[in-house]
């Protein structure tokens, strides 16, 4: 273990630790997260670069995303395989690539269970019990003995594999209402044989699993689990229950570590506290590694706890280190964002990290769709062997640039591009930074947005960037000024929505602007289903109107993610609000609103309204392209010039541009 002196602001995160045989500099780990890097099953080589970067970044640990035990577990092609001897090379190249940054590579081992998208592999979800996980689901299939044994040789030889390759050690997961979770929670587990009822004999196949793997890998190994202490799920797992099964499974096999989590993977609100965004108070989730820790101990079990879920810096991991309610803490989200996290910290250089702001639209949202993900706040990840750190990439030829509009996509071309050596001016017809993002001021659960904005203003004042406010772009001066190119990021305007049979509707703008000007009760027409539209909405509700949604579609919300609306869905309830769908607003007047039944055509008239709030996309303000390409200007358009869309596309397009220009 380490002599040094203890660091002056995170005294508690960079003390040294001994997991298990393996021995740890710190208490800062990036846990286990799926990223749909895999290609065809197998562990690819942005899986290299993306961990290869972490480690470099200063962490302690890094734990490789779900290795899936069988076919039954496989799910979307992204899904990396762990029993085939064919990933013991790639998992080899992953594990040298962290090696060579001096930091120690775990594995998760993991069948995900009922679940898991037949579709793919053209095979059934599997589970204790034909109880479906979400109301959209397929049935699973029930498992039999024949089942079971194959699912504990898979774990075995799915160990043996990731050892193999050069792992260090593994977690196997008990947690996120997965396989082995569904067999330990009683509203997943109904069965009648001697794996079901009892809190006994529901840990009876996880207990069989867990000594298998043992015995197969030996006493030396570094073995942990990751559970849930809480599913928030009525008849589901809770605290206590899930703390006592953790001492009688740590009573009977050993141990090395207890990776503390929450949630199952359940179509309610409990898949949204597994990736908890920025609208939810994380209060509610820091109580429970506290809660293994000191019971383990009172048990007289020396196992390690960590702790992960919505930390966003070291200072939030020192304060509960230094509570003594955790061992170490993980940050998924949080290095998405800032690989060097913990050497900008170490260094004294926090203020600099680019923030994970807890958007949940780039990680969760890619994640539901099954793309790569990606992060807002980072357009870099996942393509680190695309793009360099802008500083590390200078540009060949120095150039004049001018950039018009400082929303996110102007003001990420505009550091990006300085960073690399140009000359950038930024040009904004406003008094503020932000175009579109200034509205989020005034939404209490959207705010962490600004701190965006703050890191990109703190790259601007870095790299030298001339920012001039209230500057608005004529073509005739934007050709004074000579520059080599333009980027034109002036965003967007909105648009009043005409209603086809007559009346005044709001645009958001206005609504938000001026809320008092809607009145008590509150039609919200939406028609775009954003992440801007579902944050209004609540806000409205948070001001004490009475808000009924109409959708012209057969859903809420449809371009958000379930990873985050389940979370919405219950405040919403909580606060009254009335969701139609498959409703279009024809008119409005005197208070009588006309709605139309999309499915049937049926026309009803709705009374006791005060006003509409009707959203549809911005138009984009791209009305400079023309006359500075008439006048031979080298122009590009980005963000909502290009297309009215949200921050994660105008931040990618903003350091896409910055990076080739």
């Amino acid at each position: 273990m380490s002599d040094e002196p203890a660091h002056p602001d995170f005294p508690h995160c960079f003390r040294p630790i001994k997991v298990g045989a393996v021995e740890l500099s710190h208490r800062i780990f990036v846990p286990a997260h799926t990223t749909n890097f895999g290609e065809n099953h197998m562990p690819s080589k942005r899986h290299i670069e993306y961990h290869r970067a972490r480690a470099r970044g200063g962490v302690a640990l890094v734990i490789f995303e779900s290795v899936r035990v069988s076919r039954q577990s496989l799910g979307r092609p992204q899904g990396v395989n762990g029993y085939d001897p064919a990933c013991i090379q790639p998992f080899r190249a992953i594990a040298d690539a962290v090696h060579g940054e001096g930091v120690p590579i775990f594995g998760q081992v993991i069948h995900l269970g009922r679940q898991v998208p037949g579709e793919f592999q053209r095979t059934v979800g599997w589970g204790p019990s034909p109880i479906r996980w979400a109301a959209t689901a397929a049935m699973p299939h029930a498992v039999n003995r024949d089942d079971m044994d194959s699912i504990v040789a898979s774990h075995v030889v799915t160990a043996q594999n990731l050892l193999a390759a050069g792992f260090d050690g593994m977690e196997v997961h008990l947690g996120h209402g997965h396989l082995l979770q569904q067999f330990l929670s009683p509203s997943s587990n109904q069965r009648d044989d001697v794996y079901g009822g009892s809190e006994k004999n529901r840990r009876r196949f996880p207990l069989e699993v867990l000594r298998a793997v043992r015995d197969a890998v030996g006493p030396d190994v570094c073995m942990g689990v990751r559970v849930s202490g809480e599913e928030f799920i009525d008849g589901g797992l809770h605290l206590d229950e899930m703390v006592r099964q953790m001492i009688a499974i740590a009573g009977e096999v050993q141990i090395d570590f207890a990776n503390t989590s929450h949630s199952a993977y359940h179509g309610s609100y409990s898949l949204a506290t597994q990736m908890a965004d920025m609208g939810m108070d994380t209060s509610e989730f820091r109580h429970i590694p506290g809660a293994f820790k000191s019971r383990l101990r009172d048990a007289g079990l020396d196992v390690p706890v960590f702790s992960v879920c919505s930390y966003r810096g070291l200072a939030e991991a020192e304060t509960m280190i230094a509570s003594g309610q955790t061992d170490l803490v993980g940050m998924a989200r949080a290095h998405m964002a800032d690989p060097e996290l913990v050497n900008k910290s170490r260094e004294g250089r926090a203020h600099e990290v680019r923030p994970c702001i807890g958007c949940n639209q780039g990680c969760a949202g890619h994640l539901q769709k099954d793309l790569a993900l990606t992060c807002l706040t980072n357009p870099r990840m996942g393509l680190e062997a695309k793009w360099s750190e802008p500083f590390e990439s200078p540009a060949a030829q120095p150039r004049k640039i001018l950039v018009v509009g400082a929303g996110p996509a102007g003001l990420e071309a505009a550091w990006v591009a300085a960073a690399r050596g140009h000359d950038v001016t930024v040009w904004e017809a406003q008094t503020e930074i932000g175009g579109q993002l200034r509205f989020l001021e005034q939404l209490q659960k959207r705010r962490e947005f600004l701190g965006l904005l703050d890191y990109q203003r703190l790259e601007l004042a870095r790299y030298g960037v001339q920012l001039a406010l209230g500057k608005k772009a004529i073509s005739d001066d934007v050709v004074q000024f000579s520059s080599d190119t333009v980027v034109l990021a002036s965003g967007s305007v909105p648009v009043e929505m005409p209603l086809p049979e007559g009346g005044r509707a709001y645009t958001l703008d206005d609504a938000l602007s001026s809320p008092d000007r809607l009145g008590e009760r509150v039609a919200f027409y939406d028609t775009i289903g954003e992440w801007s539209t579902l944050a209004a909405i609540e806000h409205f509700a948070e001001l004490g109107k009475s808000v009924t949604v109409f959708c012209p579609v057969p859903a809420f919300s449809w371009r958000t993610t379930i990873y985050s609306t389940f979370a919405n869905d219950r405040r919403l309830r909580e606060r009254n609000v009335r969701i139609a769908l498959m409703r279009r607003v024809l008119a409005f007047s005197n208070g009588g609103l006309r709605i139309e039944d999309t499915s049937t055509g049926e026309v009803e008239l709705l009374q006791g309204f005060d006003s509409v709030v009707a959203v549809q996309y911005n138009r984009a303000d791209d009305g400079l392209y023309s006359a500075l390409r008439a006048q031979g200007q080298r122009v590009h358009l980005i963000g909502d010039s290009l297309a009215p869309r949200t921050a994660l596309e105008a931040v990618y397009e903003g350091h896409e541009l910055g990076m080739s220009l």
